[in-house]
């Protein structure tokens, strides 16, 4: 017997079991040949299609490239006297089309308004986020060369680079999806690209409560403190719905004041009219020409904003931030990446140290409780939905700690069928800033905060 059929027997006598044994063979079988030589005919009609492709046309027109496409690739197949079947000829032709006008095996993907994110990691494993839960799908990349060439195209028109001096990027998708993509040496796994898909139509105040983020109550709080120009923190995890409700408080803004927007990818889409939006830039090829949040930030103290909405926090920009708020730029609001309002706060602590500003603590937390009026904290449950857990006032300052409280709290109430159970529900207290409210015209009833009720905590 022959040593490498020896090897094989051993490793059959440690594996037994049909449904491991079939594991190792498809792990072990290459590609078939009906498999290589369907790869193989794509690859020569999509080769020669792009040989063939006029290069000067408008790709922006997807329609007429399409048909110009579709009527090349029949002649092609009609020449080479090629025999498929209807629904062979089809699913060859959608994967061409993707492969030169889109992003390949991404392409279903993108154009399904139920999916929200798109995470491959390396070119046989792709996953989606629908309705908050992550799935693994059938769909793959060639190689993972197959896959740079995609991500290339993502970021080759944005000027940006991505080698092994650069291994990772950020970009923006033409719809406003946003991008992330990291490749060897620092993955490990080939390269890894995250699009986190952008909402065309932006979800409304009503989609909202249908979908139990927040209660109409809760609502009517919150457009009242933007209206009356209270300055708004918003924290959370990583995919909360920070932005998104950002979006919807920065659409409660009244008509005829100055928004300034600041964003690394703009992604708010504010219907006022009066909208102003910037955006960061990275360095380019030799390090230079960078433009921070921080800049803009300071920029826009000299455009004379009404309103000044930063995306998210996340460095040496907090500092501005706070200076803005506290003189006299009122009604900003910004995120912040943080596990709970108290956490928020003290994020945004490291964030202004990390503005090289020698200022003790003490100094610090003043200027956080003076320059905001109320934080709202999102979480994203175990079933996969968004939630507000909280909205807290800052109410000032007691000895070194800013003081904080809840206006309203999440009650989770357990698990029905692997769904959240619970309410958010009012803590039964008034706000101090309810005065800043009613200066403004705006009269709440005592019920948006629980009087009345008998509440169980």
């Amino acid at each position: 017997m022959s040593l490498l059929r020896r090897i094989q027997r051993e490793e059959e006598k440690a594996t037994r079991g049909p449904a491991r044994m079939a594991e190792l063979r498809v792990r072990r079988q290459p590609p078939s040949p009906a498999q290589d030589a369907y790869l193989d005919l794509k690859a020569r009609i999509q080769n020669k299609l792009i040989a063939d492709l006029d290069p000067t046309m408008d790709v922006t027109k997807t329609d007429e490239v399409r048909r110009t496409i579709e009527e090349m690739y029949n002649d092609i197949l009609a020449q080479e006297n090629i025999v498929l079947s209807r629904a062979e000829r089809q699913r060859l032709f959608e994967q061409i089309v993707a492969e030169i006008l889109g992003l390949g095996p991404l392409e279903p993907f993108l154009a399904d308004p139920t999916i929200t994110e798109i995470m491959v990691n390396g070119a046989k494993n792709i996953y989606i986020e629908r309705e908050g839960k992550i799935q693994r799908t059938k769909a793959v990349f060639e190689s993972d060369e197959h896959l740079m060439r995609i991500i290339e195209r993502i970021i080759a028109p944005l000027g940006r680079r991505i080698d092994e001096s650069s291994p990772y990027v950020n970009a923006r998708l033409q719809d406003g999806s946003r991008v992330n993509a990291v490749i060897p040496p620092i993955s490990l796994i080939g390269p890894v690209l995250t699009i986190r898909k952008f909402y065309k139509i932006p979800l409304t105040v009503e989609k909202l409560i249908e979908l139990g983020t927040v209660t109409p109550e809760a609502m009517e709080l919150l457009r009242a403190c933007v209206v009356a120009k209270l300055n708004i923190l918003i924290s959370g995890g990583t995919g909360s719905g920070k932005t998104t409700l950002l979006n919807i408080l920065s659409g409660f803004i009244p008509e005829g004041e100055r928004i300034i927007t600041i964003e690394d990818a703009a992604e708010l889409q504010l219907r006022q009219e009066h909208v102003v939006t910037l955006e960061s830039r990275p360095p380019n090829i030799e390090g230079r020409g960078a433009v921070t949040i921080r800049d803009l930030v300071i920029n826009s103290l000299r455009m004379r904003p009404d309103r000044i909405i930063v995306g998210e926090c996340r460095g040496p920009e907090a500092f501005d931030m706070l200076q803005a708020m506290n003189t006299g730029h009122e009604g900003s609001m910004t995120t912040v990446h943080a596990n709970s309002p108290r956490d928020a706060l003290a994020r945004l602590e490291n964030m202004v140290l990390m503005a090289g500003m020698d200022l003790p603590h003490r100094a610090i937390r003043e200027q956080i409780a003076s320059a905001l009026d109320a934080v709202v904290h999102l979480e994203r449950m175990r079933d996969g939905s968004r939630k507000i857990v909280s909205i807290a006032e800052i109410e000032g300052m007691e000895g070194d700690v800013v003081t904080m409280s809840d206006l309203f709290k999440f009650e989770l109430a357990g698990y029905e069928n692997g769904r959240v159970v619970g309410a958010l529900r009012p803590t039964g207290l008034r706000p101090k800033f309810i005065e800043k409210i009613e200066a403004s015209d705006i009269h709440l009833p005592p019920t948006i905060f629980g009087a009345g009720r008998r509440l169980r905590y």
